[in-house]
């Protein structure tokens, strides 16, 4: 084997104590950033704003490697105002204390503002969020937050309505093409002093499985970069196998915005519906294994619950969300399990799609028909006004007879007798079907 050169050796040690690649990369202007191009495209307001150093107090939210860090970076490098950032993971109320502190001799002073980053800002508690509220309702601070939860359900309301929200979107594969291959040009923060060459399929492969972050991308490619050594003429050749090696994922025929994708997830909801829980488990286990997010699997599993099983089985979309909130509340691999125990349930379920038909049934009359008002007897005769007029006359309260059941009319009188319900002769939907016949007659059969 060639031996490397003492003054690559060097050079590479160097590289290798420095800063991760993906750290090195973080992008320092907006001319720099990749994606997001409904905020920071030339012309956009947001963009606008903080070249113009006019800063709301404002919540990035999106997902993990989608450029929260990186804005605020870029904002940093543009803005006037003093950048101070905290870390919601280490930093706790006596942290923020000094940096308003700061902030309010910085004013006083100066006149300079301060920029208040905190990233991961979902993981300060109702107190700590409390602290910073009147600060940033003052002006004190112009405060900016990055958040991968929901802010609606993660930020206080006070706080959240003093901000605004700006949502990121994950990275497409063509984003993260462009920059693994800037990193491997860059000779001054990334790896182009190397000569480095990377194969079609490894290439493809780092993008697909970096799962639409491109953090995951640039330090597999950069742990994958040391572990190829040079050939006679310094060449290092990147390969599937040190990619699949880098990134502990096995290559699969699997891309997520192309066939691969609508393949399987039509083999997996194909299967759920023609009750075959192997054939379902099969192509779950390859849609995760390929990357695909979990969380997307779920919510098409929602969808299947309602869609194909229905009323059928009513517990099927309960077993589905609860699949959902285990793979967002444990995440992977554990998530795992939960996903497959939604689709052997469903699997398994009996099958009816009467109450797909029957919305789209009502789809389509709302469409076509006409508008009409509600019927005066349904109506809440809140006042005497509503009363005198008429408003709830005539109604029959249907706890007032036996079996707390009494016909009447509920619908606009065009719609009178309409029938968009029919229920199925599968599981649960037989005793519902049972039900309204006792209830409504034999009419309530056809549609």
């Amino acid at each position: 084997m060639d031996r490397m050169p003492l003054f690559d050796l060097e050079k590479e040690k160097d590289l290798s104590h420095s800063m991760p690649l993906a750290a090195r990369m973080r992008p320092q202007t907006f001319d720099e950033f990749v994606g997001q191009e409904h905020l920071v495209a030339p012309g956009r307001v947001f963009r606008k704003c903080i070249e113009a150093d006019q800063l709301p107090s404002m919540v990035f939210w999106g997902p993990p490697g989608s450029g929260k860090t990186t804005l605020a970076h870029i904002i940093a490098n543009t803005t006037r105002a003093q950048f101070s950032p905290l870390s919601a993971v280490s930093a706790g109320v006596a942290d923020l204390r000094h940096v308003i502190g700061e902030a309010k001799k910085r004013l006083r002073s100066s006149e300079q503002r301060t920029i208040l980053f905190v990233d991961e800002i979902h993981r300060f508690n109702k107190a700590q969020q409390d602290a910073l509220l009147p600060f940033v309702e003052s002006g004190t601070v112009t405060f900016i937050g990055a958040t991968t939860e929901n802010p609606s359900f993660e930020v206080i309301a006070p706080l959240l309505s003093r901000c605004r929200v700006f949502r990121l979107n994950l990275l497409s594969d063509e984003e993260i093409e462009v920059i693994v291959k800037r990193a491997i040009k860059d000779e001054e923060k990334g790896l182009g002093k190397f000569q480095i060459s990377i194969s079609q399929e490894a290439l493809d492969h780092l993008v697909t499985a970096s799962n639409e972050d491109a953090r995951v991308a640039l330090n597999a490619l950069e742990m994958a970069m040391f572990a190829t050594l040079p050939d006679g003429e310094d060449l290092r050749s990147i390969d599937l196998s040190t990619i699949e090696e880098a990134l502990q994922h096995r290559a699969l025929l699997y891309d997520k915005s192309g066939d691969q994708h609508y393949d399987l997830i039509s083999a997996l909801h194909k299967s759920l519906r023609g009750s075959d829980p192997d054939a379902a488990l099969y192509w779950l286990g390859r849609m995760l294994a390929a990357g695909e997010d979990p969380l997307y699997i779920a919510r098409r599993l929602v969808r299947f619950a309602s869609e194909d099983v229905g009323m059928a089985d009513p517990l099927a979309l309960m077993v589905a969300v609860a699949s959902q909130q285990a793979v967002h509340f444990v995440g992977l691999p554990e998530g795992n399990l939960a996903l497959a125990e939604a689709v052997v349930y469903l699997a398994t379920a009996p099958k009816s799609n009467s109450l797909y038909q029957a919305y789209s049934r009502v789809q389509q009359d709302i469409q076509n028909g006409r508008n009409e008002p509600v019927p005066p007897h349904l109506r809440n005769p809140v006042t005497k006004l509503m009363r005198d007029v008429g408003y709830g006359r005539g109604y029959k309260y249907a706890h007032d007879y036996a079996d707390h059941f009494v016909k009447q009319q509920n619908l606009p009188p065009s719609l009178q007798g309409k029938r968009y319900y029919v229920p199925g002769d599968q599981g649960y939907e037989k005793k519902v079907a049972d039900r309204l016949r006792k209830w409504w007659g034999e009419s309530h059969e056809g549609v």
